[in-house]
């Protein structure tokens, strides 16, 4: 079995992050979201891996190299423009050949891997296997119609009306008999071709279509709000690590991890936390769920359920919450300006205004 790893996408709804960077390079608790796919994968028993690129082919190139560091092969395959999931498919055919493959949306998180999925797939021989998890706005997703077995027996991609709030997750499994169905495929209102229409067309097909209900955590990375919670849930899982340096001014509480090279001084730190290495912290708080790339600087600044990429600034601001800082970005204070009403008012207005 081969793996197929999307890795392209303009990432639109993580702008201004994603105009020069990644999205599947954006950082969860100092590490890309991408990189939590290929070791899934690697801990499934898969070792070929082929990465569909764009745009930002040379930034994922330089992040994963040849896949040796994840204990896999990688091939990258060109794609020159988002053009939906199948068509990555479709570009895919000869690196794929006869292989059975498992496909990864490569800013998907999902908790607990993806082995136990594998391991069904073999089993049972499907000609397909997709993760379905259940949302509370079903419209926004790929939509999974099940029978009394659980066996699929529609999809619809994004639909005004959904007939079920099962979405799917962005993991799919295929035989090659996919291949014949997607080489057939003709592009949506989207101007796409659609994986729905592809899993569409093999059940119209007599193929059969299984699926499974996720029963771990599973988050698309897509915005700020969902990369912020995939933090936290990670973050919850580190274990206390001090190898920088720590002064006796300092109080760390909870489960902080302080990376060597790092140096904090004067401040609170509250876990889970993360401050990578090369990071200076000093007469600062850092609270529970916030990761601190490498060679930031959090001076006299309070922050807490944030990610901060790596360079960044942040001196002598009071309070910073939910936030995503990006790359070398510099947070600093406002200069003081006297406090003043500009009013443009009509006839006969009234106004009050507050002393």
């Amino acid at each position: 079995m081969k793996a197929l790893v999307l890795a392209g996408g303009a990432g639109s709804r993580l702008r201004p992050i994603t105009h020069t960077s990644a999205k599947q390079l954006v950082p969860v608790a100092n590490k890309p979201v991408l990189f939590y796919g290929l070791e899934a994968i690697r801990d499934a028993g898969i070792r070929e891996v082929g990465i569909v690129v764009g745009d930002t082919a040379a930034e994922i190139q330089q992040a994963v190299g040849d896949g040796s560091a994840f204990g896999l092969e990688v091939t990258y395959l060109r794609q020159d423009a988002p053009r939906g999931l199948s068509h990555a498919v479709l570009i895919a055919r000869d690196y794929l050949g006869d292989d059975d493959f498992v496909m990864y949306l490569g800013d998907n998180f999902i908790v607990g891997g993806i082995t136990g999925l594998i391991e069904r797939f073999r089993r049972e021989r499907p000609q397909a296997l997709i993760m379905l998890t259940k949302v509370s706005d079903p419209r926004a997703f790929g939509v999974a119609e099940l029978d009394g077995s659980g066996r699929v027996v529609g999809l619809e991609e994004k639909p005004a009306r959904p007939k079920s709030d099962m979405a799917l997750v962005g993991v799919y499994l295929f035989t090659p008999a996919v291949h014949d169905v997607v080489a057939r495929l003709k592009p949506s209102w989207r101007g796409e071709l659609e994986i729905t229409d592809a899993v569409q067309g093999m059940i119209d097909a007599g193929h059969r279509v299984e699926s499974t209900v996720i029963s771990g955590y599973w988050k698309d990375t897509g915005n700020v709000t969902d990369m912020l919670e995939v933090n936290r849930l990670v973050l919850e899982g580190v274990e206390h690590s001090v190898e920088g340096d720590v002064d006796e001014a300092s109080e760390l509480i909870g489960r902080v991890v302080v990376e060597a090279g790092a140096t904090v001084s004067g401040s609170r730190i509250v876990g889970p936390v993360i401050v990578g290495a090369g990071s200076v912290v000093r007469d600062s708080y850092v609270g529970p769920f916030t990761s601190v790339d490498r060679d930031c600087s959090v001076i006299d600044s309070e922050i807490e359920y944030s990610i901060v990429l790596r360079g960044a600034s942040i001196d002598g601001v009071g309070r910073i919450e939910c936030s995503l800082i990006g790359r070398e970005a510099e947070v600093t204070p406002a200069p003081h300006v006297p406090k003043a009403h500009r009013l443009v008012l009509g006839d006969h207005s009234k106004v009050q205004i507050s002393k």
